[in-house]
Formats: structure tokens, sequence, C-alpha cells
């Protein structure tokens, strides 16, 4: 542990799949209530890099530090196992696949309570409720199984459930990519207002500039597993300096856009033109 350090400092972080490097030393540091945005074509090594620090991979090299806490090495026992996983929690892209559903709303979130918690099932309820009611939810929804529920509410539960354990960081990977503009909306300041209230970091993965626009303040820009540019979402995304930072920003369509002009300057490393999209 490193004393006074706050917040995830991740330093040289890599990892290779036989021949394929898929991160190559990628470094970051995300203070306590920030936001930062990894952005890149697919193939690039966000979702990768994100795997790593919530330990759905093992990294080759690096160190990933919550708080001045190593957690590179391989936890120890039970107890630690549970440690990491309350600090740091994740939202998936489809918030279907990522909820059991042959259980309620209700149950989900009650199963987080049980493994993480010592309240008895009043004390679960009632937390229960008061998670549903901060992400716009209530006993209606508490009751059904994700079939019945809308994809905007099913990401509503995700992160009620990733809520559940108080993380310091919440790592969301393309978290609104497969809803509707709409609910994207609804979702992008239902997570500005938790994060105002509970002073989360956020981890954003997404190809989405607008995305970045309107929920980073910080930003990383991955090619082929390697940072290629990083800083102040102003600065990056306003000025930047990397010929591929300007290739992604020129691939979001708007009004003029060209797309042969774009093709024209090259493609992206790994034959992907970046899906960012913009809806201003």
């Amino acid at each position: 542990m490193t004393a006074g350090e706050k917040g995830l400092v991740v330093e040289g972080l890599c990892k290779r799949y036989g021949d394929h490097t898929a991160v190559d030393g990628v470094s970051f540091v995300l203070p306590p209530g920030g936001s930062l945005a990894i952005v890149g074509e697919s193939g690039s090594g966000k979702t990768t890099t994100v795997r790593m620090l919530v330990g759905l991979e093992r990294a080759d090299g690096g160190t990933v530090r919550l708080d001045g806490h190593d957690r590179s090495a391989r936890p120890r026992g039970r107890e630690e196992r549970l440690a990491r996983a309350r600090d740091v929690q994740m939202v998936f892209q489809d918030p279907y696949l990522s909820l059991d559903p042959r259980i309620t709303v209700r149950g989900c979130l009650d199963e987080v309570l049980r493994l993480h918690t010592a309240l008895d099932a009043a004390g679960r309820a009632a937390r229960v409720a008061d998670l549903l009611d901060r992400v716009g939810l209530g006993a209606r929804e508490a009751g059904a199984l994700p079939r019945g529920l809308s994809g905007g509410q099913r990401q509503r539960v995700a992160i009620a459930r990733a809520l559940t354990v108080e993380p310091r960081v919440l790592v969301l990977d393309e978290a609104v990519a497969a809803l509707d503009v709409s609910i994207q909306a609804q979702i992008l300041d239902l997570l500005r207002e938790i994060r105002r209230e509970a002073g989360i970091g956020y981890l954003f993965v997404t190809h989405d500039l607008a995305v970045v626009r309107h929920v980073a303040d910080d930003v990383l820009v991955l090619r082929s597993g390697t940072v290629v540019e990083s800083g102040p979402v102003d600065r990056v995304l306003g000025s930047p300096e990397h010929p591929y930072t300007r290739l992604l920003l020129s691939s979001v369509p708007r009004r003029g856009w060209d797309p042969a002009e774009v093709t024209g300057r090259g493609r992206p490393a790994g034959g992907d033109r970046a899906r960012a999209t913009s809806r201003r």
C-alpha cells in the first residue's frame, strides 16, 4: 500500500493472448469521484482493460491499486474476493444478459445483500426498496422478472445491483449502447446524479463520443491496446493531438459529413471504422 494514495491507479497494464498483445502498457489514474472514459474502435483493448480491473481477466504485467491497496495479485481467500467485488462493480452493455431471468428484481438485489452484508430480512427489504427508489423503480418492478421490464428498466436494475455494495468505482462497459436515445439520456442523467450524491468514481468504456462529452472529466484513447492520447475531455476532443484521435472525431456523423472523405484518410487499425455517434 502506498501511503496517502487515493483513487484507482493503473500502471503498465499488459495482456497477451498467444502472439497477440491485447493491452500494452496502459496506465491511468481515476481520482475519487472522478469520471474517466476509455474510447477506441472495436478491438482496441478497452473491454480487456476493464475486465482486468474487475478481476475477470488476469493481467500479464502491470499493477492495479485502489486507495493504495494492490489488486494485481490473486486474492487470498473468500473474504478478499468479496472485498474486491465490493470496491469495484461493473455494469455491462446488455442488461438482459447480465440479469438472471429466473429471479425477480427484488430477489436479485436481496441475493447480493445476503452475500455481502449482515442485514436481516427486514433490513434487506428496506435496503432493496431504497435502492430501487434511488434508480426510479418501484414495487411493481421489484416483483417482476427481467423479461417483464423494458431495456431502460433492466439497466436501472443493473445499476441498483452494482450500488448495493456501495462501490468505490463503477465500471460501465458500453452501458447505454443498447438503449434508445431518449432512454440513454435518462440513464446518463441518473448516473450523473448518483455520482454527485455518492462520490463514486466512474470508468466508462464507449464508442460514443457524445456520451464522453456528457459524462466524463477525462478521456483515454486506445489504439491496438496502446494509449495514444489522454487528458481532459475538452482538450482531447476539442484540440486532439494524435492523428488517430482526429480520425475518431472525423468519423462522427454531422452536418455535411462525408464518409468517403474519412475512409480516404485510412481506416483505424483493425479494419473497423470507429462506431462513434453523435446526437448534437
